[in-house]
């Protein structure tokens, strides 16, 4: 089964972005930037809400940029024709290779999951994240971690007050001391139902 990841850059505190908004300590340097063109590859569709959506906008047209290095050109030729599901109720329209959720995001998990395909389904967005992470749908959680405390804004992990028991299966540490850290969600295996419930009574 396709397993569904969430991945993104985070604080030492735990924020996606700080309290104005602002993600320029994300800055990649090329050693983070190769790490994250390997890991698209990996990636059979991706979905997003609308903010990271228009976010990532900039990606359709940046090949256009004569200026772009090697490394960028190959980014955009691997973001572009990749399949994006973008969940939002005030787009009526998206670009490239993308489509309106049709439905629910638990619904359209268990499709894409169903659909034959390859790659991972990611999610991209700490909303559409807490929403499937409180659906118990995500099977990774793959956090790119910089040195730097921004004291508060968007959280990486949702606020839901709910036990998730993880395992640590990949850890990197980057020249610019970034720190890659890939944790494995770990589910109990269904117990068989004991004798009270087996239908039988004594």
């Amino acid at each position: 089964m396709r397993s569904v990841t969430y991945s993104m850059s985070v604080s030492l505190d735990g924020y996606i972005v700080g309290p104005d908004g602002g993600f320029d300590w994300t800055e990649p340097d090329e050693d983070v930037f190769r790490f994250w063109i390997e890991e698209i590859r990996e990636v059979g569709v991706h979905l997003l809400g609308r903010r990271l959506y228009e976010t990532m906008l900039y990606w359709e047209t940046a090949d256009r940029d004569p200026s772009l290095d090697d490394s960028t050109l190959e980014w955009t030729a691997l973001w572009k024709p990749l399949p994006k599901v973008v969940f939002s109720t005030t787009l009526s329209a998206v670009q490239g290779n993308a489509r309106l959720a049709s439905s629910g995001l638990t619904e359209e998990i268990e499709r894409l999951r169903a659909e034959p395909g390859e790659g991972d389904i990611a999610i991209g967005g700490a909303t559409l994240a807490a929403e499937a992470a409180a659906a118990g749908l995500i099977d990774e959680y793959r956090t790119m971690v910089y040195p730097v405390l921004v004291g508060g804004g968007i959280p990486f992990f949702p606020r839901h007050e709910r036990r998730v028991d993880l395992e640590l299966v990949e850890t990197r540490t980057f020249n610019s001391k970034v720190v890659y850290l890939r944790h494995r969600v770990t589910r109990q295996p269904a117990r068989p139902p004991g004798p009270e419930g087996n239908g039988h009574s004594r």
